[in-house]
Protein backbone atom coordinates (compact mmCIF):
# COMPACT_ATOMS: atom_id res chain seq x y z
CA UNK A 1 0.00 0.00 0.00
CA UNK A 2 3.49 2.53 0.41
CA UNK A 3 4.58 1.78 -2.59
CA UNK A 4 1.19 3.11 -4.06
CA UNK A 5 0.50 5.86 -2.43
CA UNK A 6 4.33 6.70 -2.77
CA UNK A 7 3.96 6.68 -6.91
CA UNK A 8 0.96 8.20 -6.61
CA UNK A 9 2.74 11.06 -4.65
CA UNK A 10 5.49 10.88 -7.40
CA UNK A 11 2.83 11.48 -10.10
CA UNK A 12 1.26 14.45 -8.14
CA UNK A 13 4.61 16.14 -7.72
CA UNK A 14 5.34 15.92 -11.27
CA UNK A 15 1.63 16.82 -13.00
CA UNK A 16 2.42 19.61 -10.42
CA UNK A 17 6.03 20.33 -11.76
CA UNK A 18 4.65 19.97 -15.38
CA UNK A 19 1.39 22.51 -15.12
CA UNK A 20 4.55 25.02 -13.49
CA UNK A 21 6.68 25.06 -16.36
CA UNK A 22 3.19 24.81 -18.73
CA UNK A 23 2.30 28.11 -16.09
CA UNK A 24 5.56 29.78 -17.59
CA UNK A 25 4.88 29.35 -21.13
CA UNK A 26 1.52 31.14 -20.77
CA UNK A 27 2.52 33.79 -19.17
CA UNK A 28 5.39 34.97 -21.41
CA UNK A 29 3.26 34.21 -23.90
CA UNK A 30 0.73 36.36 -22.21
CA UNK A 31 3.48 39.14 -21.83
CA UNK A 32 4.69 38.63 -25.17
CA UNK A 33 1.00 39.06 -26.29
CA UNK A 34 0.13 42.31 -24.08
CA UNK A 35 3.87 43.93 -25.34
CA UNK A 36 2.50 43.55 -29.11
CA UNK A 37 -1.55 44.57 -27.95
CA UNK A 38 -0.19 47.56 -26.37
CA UNK A 39 2.49 48.97 -29.33
CA UNK A 40 -0.84 48.17 -31.69
CA UNK A 41 -2.61 50.70 -29.39
CA UNK A 42 0.15 52.98 -29.56
CA UNK A 43 0.64 52.87 -33.30
CA UNK A 44 -3.50 53.32 -33.47
CA UNK A 45 -3.41 56.19 -31.71
CA UNK A 46 -0.12 57.59 -33.33
CA UNK A 47 -2.18 57.02 -36.95
CA UNK A 48 -5.05 58.69 -35.29
CA UNK A 49 -3.43 61.87 -33.98
CA UNK A 50 -1.87 61.78 -37.40
CA UNK A 51 -5.31 61.51 -38.96
CA UNK A 52 -6.61 64.54 -36.91
CA UNK A 53 -3.63 66.68 -37.80
CA UNK A 54 -4.51 66.37 -41.51
CA UNK A 55 -7.59 67.79 -40.93
CA UNK A 56 -6.02 70.91 -39.65
CA UNK A 57 -4.31 73.29 -42.18
CA UNK A 58 -0.22 73.89 -41.59
CA UNK A 59 1.21 76.95 -41.18
CA UNK A 60 4.78 77.51 -43.13
CA UNK A 61 6.58 80.74 -42.24
CA UNK A 62 3.60 82.67 -41.40
CA UNK A 63 1.58 81.03 -44.31
CA UNK A 64 -1.18 78.34 -44.24
CA UNK A 65 -0.93 75.66 -45.79
CA UNK A 66 -4.28 73.98 -46.81
CA UNK A 67 -3.31 69.78 -46.61
CA UNK A 68 -5.76 68.07 -49.32
CA UNK A 69 -7.26 64.86 -47.92
CA UNK A 70 -6.26 61.43 -49.47
CA UNK A 71 -8.86 60.02 -50.65
CA UNK A 72 -12.88 59.87 -50.18
CA UNK A 73 -13.12 61.89 -47.05
CA UNK A 74 -16.75 63.18 -45.35
CA UNK A 75 -15.84 66.50 -44.20
CA UNK A 76 -17.20 67.63 -40.71
CA UNK A 77 -18.42 71.28 -40.67
CA UNK A 78 -17.09 73.40 -37.52
CA UNK A 79 -20.52 73.47 -35.28
CA UNK A 80 -20.14 77.29 -35.99
CA UNK A 81 -19.85 77.14 -39.57
CA UNK A 82 -23.37 75.21 -39.62
CA UNK A 83 -26.72 75.49 -38.23
CA UNK A 84 -27.79 71.69 -38.15
CA UNK A 85 -27.49 68.24 -37.72
CA UNK A 86 -28.73 67.28 -41.31
CA UNK A 87 -25.66 68.68 -43.03
CA UNK A 88 -23.50 65.83 -41.60
CA UNK A 89 -22.98 62.90 -43.61
CA UNK A 90 -25.81 59.99 -42.22
CA UNK A 91 -22.85 58.17 -40.23
CA UNK A 92 -22.52 61.57 -37.79
CA UNK A 93 -25.86 62.17 -37.59
CA UNK A 94 -26.55 58.86 -36.37
CA UNK A 95 -24.07 59.00 -33.93
CA UNK A 96 -25.75 62.78 -33.13
CA UNK A 97 -28.65 61.03 -32.61
CA UNK A 98 -27.49 58.07 -30.51
CA UNK A 99 -25.54 60.98 -27.98
CA UNK A 100 -29.04 62.70 -27.52
CA UNK A 101 -30.37 59.79 -26.82
CA UNK A 102 -27.99 58.30 -24.35
CA UNK A 103 -28.44 61.41 -22.38
CA UNK A 104 -26.57 62.91 -19.13
CA UNK A 105 -24.49 59.37 -19.03
CA UNK A 106 -23.03 59.93 -22.36
CA UNK A 107 -22.87 58.34 -25.93
CA UNK A 108 -19.25 55.72 -25.54
CA UNK A 109 -17.42 54.26 -28.32
CA UNK A 110 -18.44 50.60 -27.86
CA UNK A 111 -21.98 51.69 -28.54
CA UNK A 112 -20.72 54.15 -31.02
CA UNK A 113 -19.43 51.43 -32.92
CA UNK A 114 -22.83 49.66 -32.66
CA UNK A 115 -24.71 52.61 -34.04
CA UNK A 116 -22.43 52.34 -36.93
CA UNK A 117 -23.64 48.77 -37.70
CA UNK A 118 -19.97 47.86 -36.65
CA UNK A 119 -18.59 44.92 -34.81
CA UNK A 120 -18.39 46.42 -31.09
CA UNK A 121 -16.05 43.53 -30.38
CA UNK A 122 -13.40 44.87 -33.03
CA UNK A 123 -11.04 46.87 -31.17
CA UNK A 124 -10.28 48.60 -34.74
CA UNK A 125 -13.83 49.01 -34.78
CA UNK A 126 -14.37 51.03 -31.42
CA UNK A 127 -11.34 52.83 -32.02
CA UNK A 128 -12.35 53.98 -35.33
CA UNK A 129 -15.81 55.07 -33.43
CA UNK A 130 -13.96 56.62 -30.44
CA UNK A 131 -11.91 58.80 -33.65
CA UNK A 132 -15.29 60.06 -35.26
CA UNK A 133 -16.67 61.00 -31.58
CA UNK A 134 -13.24 63.00 -30.86
CA UNK A 135 -13.75 64.46 -34.16
CA UNK A 136 -17.16 65.78 -33.27
CA UNK A 137 -15.84 67.23 -30.10
CA UNK A 138 -13.05 68.69 -32.30
CA UNK A 139 -15.60 70.42 -34.44
CA UNK A 140 -18.06 71.19 -31.71
CA UNK A 141 -21.32 69.15 -31.75
CA UNK A 142 -20.15 67.25 -28.56
CA UNK A 143 -18.29 67.57 -25.48
CA UNK A 144 -16.30 65.25 -23.80
CA UNK A 145 -16.51 66.09 -19.78
CA UNK A 146 -15.78 62.52 -18.66
CA UNK A 147 -13.36 60.63 -20.79
CA UNK A 148 -14.60 58.34 -22.91
CA UNK A 149 -18.41 59.62 -23.04
CA UNK A 150 -19.34 61.97 -24.60
CA UNK A 151 -22.76 64.52 -24.89
CA UNK A 152 -24.43 66.75 -26.79
CA UNK A 153 -23.03 70.20 -25.15
CA UNK A 154 -25.81 72.03 -22.79
CA UNK A 155 -27.50 75.13 -24.42
CA UNK A 156 -25.15 77.63 -22.82
CA UNK A 157 -22.22 75.60 -24.15
CA UNK A 158 -23.73 75.58 -27.63
CA UNK A 159 -24.01 79.51 -27.75
CA UNK A 160 -20.92 79.87 -26.61
CA UNK A 161 -18.95 78.00 -29.09
CA UNK A 162 -20.95 79.53 -31.69
CA UNK A 163 -19.95 82.79 -30.80
CA UNK A 164 -23.56 83.90 -29.92
CA UNK A 165 -24.24 85.51 -26.77
CA UNK A 166 -25.74 82.70 -24.31
CA UNK A 167 -29.59 83.00 -23.74
CA UNK A 168 -30.27 84.05 -20.25
CA UNK A 169 -26.71 84.32 -19.23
Amino acid sequence: MRAVLETRQKAAAAEVKHLEAELERVRAALADAEEVHRRRVIGLEQYLEALAETDAPAVVAGEVLQKRPVGPRRAVPHRQNATEVKELSPDYQALMAAAADAGGDGLGARRAAVVLGWDSASASRIEGARARLKRLVERGWLVEEKPGRFTLPLPEQDAAAAGRPGGGS
